[in-house]
């Protein structure tokens, strides 16, 4: 089973992002941002969280800002079931201590595969 766990949100000014995105939809910080990260819950408690992402680069097809990233209590069966679906694997670096696994959808579009406990 997966769940939207986060829409990410890739910005050029993080500050900036969070008193709009606050403002504009009734979100406070989860927890103190970074400077270059930030995660916004709704303030009422229901709703998606929206995760603040220093952009690295412009936005582009190859290097899109904005994703969802899936949360999956078994990651590896559900890679392989999107797959089967229609994904596939986005070929990039990963940290050593990557807890996600890049996919995109048969348009093209990317998202993140991520081993938590829904």
């Amino acid at each position: 089973m997966l769940r939207i766990g986060s829409i990410v949100w890739g910005v050029d000014d993080v500050p900036r992002a969070i008193a709009f995105w606050c403002e504009a939809l009734d979100y406070r910080p989860l927890r103190e941002p970074d400077v270059d990260w930030a995660i916004l819950v709704p303030c009422n408690g229901a709703g998606v969280q929206i995760a603040i992402d220093q952009a690295d680069v412009r936005a582009s097809r190859e290097r899109p800002r904005h994703h969802l990233d899936l949360y999956a209590k078994n990651q590896q069966a559900e890679v392989e079931r999107l797959i089967a679906l229609g994904a596939t694997r986005v070929e990039r670096d990963y940290p050593e201590d990557a807890d996600y696994v890049v996919l995109a959808d048969p348009d093209g579009n990317r998202f993140c595969v991520i081993q938590k406990q829904v």
